[in-house]
């Protein structure tokens, strides 16, 4: 529990507990929960400053609705940490983001009170309006709450969502929590008045009232008096876009004002027949610990920290990041190249396109939230000879997937995509796991994929993407740091399609895809002291493979192993593929393909994911040993299976 007392915070185990407190208590209560989340995160690490931006929100939306029977979501859900404390959750909020304890995100089987789970941004809406609508269709009366925030919003999916809601008009309520301050007027007593008048039931009957009078008018001033009032209050608040929309607007309104929130929510959760609601609040990321307010970031996400001084924790040097290794490498490359631009969905720091930005600030594009968006503009780039690379989470390259392959590869237009967090990612678990980036673009006619084995490689590797000008490219890499290899000077042009054999042996073969090579190296030394002596070779490309030394490796060994960080249907699909069809599959070669093991994998470290995985160097020697009928002791899972459901 937090060092500081909260004793208002003890009284409370479940939202129901607050509903009684006075607006003073409720005051009271945001303070001591913003204590108590500062004081858990400097434990666990994870997303501070969004969560310490909406306490008072959460204790007014708490203290107002119904939950769990009024359903809230959270949009991406890293912004719930004082929502689980509330919710029945206190007592293991120091196990956020630990192995085997609470998510970093919302989640469905966490809590009741987290009625869907969230990790990627901009669902919340169309979410909200599914329950919504199946609120109506079974006749029940509970509110939908949508809490989102204003960079969710740059994404398509959330206007797609409101255009939606407005045309349906099912009761739908969300909440856009502004603290970028870049779309609001000011925030004071004015707002605050005509927010609580706007969103009162008397002033919704005189707008029903005055609605019904202006119909009795001829067409073309009924038309206008509607325009005169939805422009005015417009004017008024910055609401005519959502009002366009259909959504009634309130706000803006001081998002850490318990006095200024609670009759505005109260208001909204009373006004039975208004349609989608949309509520303006405006908040400030890092909110009262003064050195996430002062941090350039706002804390967004943390390591743990010292509460006094807000120092963070810092890992002990090692290797540079895949991440530096690529931004680095990219510069390089540009500085040599003036066509090459660096496009990111709202992710400069993480994909470290901010590095690159700072050197060539005109030619480094963030396009906020919106992948799809992203990748299509990349390709309008490519049709004018720009050479485009597309710097985005495997995990949210998914959201982009349809115009990768309509507008990008079916045009075969040099886009180059740099997917960083392949693989297991740690703390963040499974909504961020970039276990299906070889499958999902593997399939894609033309498409090149390179997945580098180390961080000189990935050097290589964008090298080889800049090169590439006549079809498109990606390369995944790893998030966390390199093995400490030395590193080139300058990057080399690879041959597409050409893998390397790393050590000779004549009994296994190891074919090994991206950063599982390590451990295959240590895994050929296990099984050739163990009399199997085993070639392991670096595959390089997961697109096109290396079909020579593949053919290679099933000629000369009983025991063809394949490893692979992705899900199955990717690179050892390839290799079999071609194995099967010329027929040296038909001899008694035994292929084994290892995969990511089919279940999606909760928060853990990297490498006790990599081991639940079943892709460990334990699981490497278990897989070469079953195949010649010997059980590894100890072995966690000698064959990899993948089951049906």
């Amino acid at each position: 529990m937090s060092p500081v007392p909260t004793p208002l915070l003890d009284r409370v185990k479940y939202p129901a507990d607050l509903r009684n407190f006075s607006p003073d208590q409720l005051k009271q209560l945001a303070a001591e929960l913003r204590a108590e989340t500062i004081d858990a995160v400097s434990v666990t690490g994870g997303h501070l400053g969004a969560s310490l931006g909406v306490v008072e929100l959460t204790v007014a939306i708490h203290a107002i609705f119904d939950t769990p029977r009024d359903r809230l979501i959270w949009d991406v859900g890293h912004q719930a940490y004082p929502h689980k404390i509330l919710t029945g959750r206190r007592d293991r909020i120091r196990t956020l983001r630990q192995p085997g304890g609470l998510s970093g995100f919302t989640k469905r089987t966490e809590s009741e009170y987290d009625p869907f789970g969230t990790a990627h941004s901009s669902t919340s809406i169309s979410a909200g309006l599914g329950m919504a609508v199946a609120r109506d269709l079974k006749g029940d009366k509970n509110n939908v709450i949508a809490v989102i925030g204003d960079g969710a919003m740059s994404a398509g999916m959330a206007y797609e969502a409101m255009n939606n809601a407005g045309a349906l008009h099912s009761r739908l309520i969300v909440v856009l929590n502004d603290n970028d301050m870049s779309i609001a007027p000011p925030v004071g007593a004015m707002s605050a008045y005509l927010s609580r008048l706007m969103s009162s039931r008397s002033f919704l009957t005189l707008r029903e009232l005055g609605s019904k009078m202006a119909k009795r008018f001829p067409k073309g001033i009924e038309r206008t008096l509607g325009r005169a009032e939805e422009y005015a209050r417009g004017i008024l608040t910055g609401g005519t876009l959502f009002e366009e929309l259909g959504f009634y607007y309130v706000g803006p309104i001081d998002g850490h004002n318990i006095d200024h929130l609670l009759p505005v929510l109260r208001n909204v959760r009373e006004a039975d027949e208004t349609g989608p609601i949309l509520v303006h609040v405006i908040t400030q990321k890092g909110k009262g610990y003064v050195p996430a307010e002062e941090s350039a970031d706002k804390y967004h996400g943390v390591s743990k920290f010292n509460v006094v001084t807000g120092e963070q924790a810092k890992a002990p040097p090692g290797p540079p990041g895949y991440t530096k290794v690529f931004a680095d490498a990219l510069i390089q490359e540009a500085e040599n190249d003036s066509t090459i631009v660096a496009v990111t969905a709202a992710m400069p720091s993480g994909t470290g396109l901010d590095r690159f930005a700072k050197k060539f600030p005109t030619r480094t594009f963030d396009v906020g939230i919106a992948e799809q968006h992203a990748v299509t503009f990349a390709a309008g780039l490519a049709t004018e000879g720009m050479k485009p690379f597309c710097a985005i989470y495997s995990t949210f390259l998914q959201r982009g997937f349809d115009q990768v392959v309509h507008d990008v590869a079916l045009q075969s237009l040099p886009v180059r995509f740099a997917i960083d967090r392949a693989g297991p990612v740690g703390a963040d678990g499974a909504t961020h796991s970039g276990s299906f980036d070889i499958a999902y673009l593997g399939c894609l006619p033309g498409m090149v994929i390179m997945a580098p084995s180390d961080e000189a490689e990935l050097m290589h590797a964008v090298a080889t993407a800049a090169a590439i000008g006549d079809r498109p490219s990606a390369f995944r890499y790893p998030r966390g740091e390199g093995t400490g290899v030395a590193m080139p000077t300058m990057g080399e042009v690879l041959r597409l399609g050409t893998g390397r054999v790393i050590r000779e042996g004549h009994s296994i073969a190891i074919l090994s895809l991206g950063p599982r090579l390590a451990d295959a190296l240590k895994a050929a030394d296990e099984l050739t002291a163990r009399g199997f002596p085993t070639t392991v070779a670096d595959a390089r490309f997961a697109k096109p493979i290396d079909t020579a030394l593949v053919e290679q490796l099933a000629r000369n060994h009983e025991v063809l192993i394949t490893i692979e960080e992705g899900s199955i249907g990717g690179f050892a699909s390839q290799v079999m593929h071609h194995l099967a069809w010329k027929g040296l599959m038909d001899n008694g070669l035994k292929v084994r393909p290892m995969v990511m093991a089919d279940v999606f994998i909760d928060h853990e470290s990297q490498g006790k994911q990599i081991a639940e995985a079943g892709l460990s160097v334990r699981d490497i020697v278990a897989a070469g040993l079953a195949a010649f009928g010997i059980e590894a002791p100890g072995a966690v899972r000698p064959v990899q299976v993948v089951t049906g459901r």
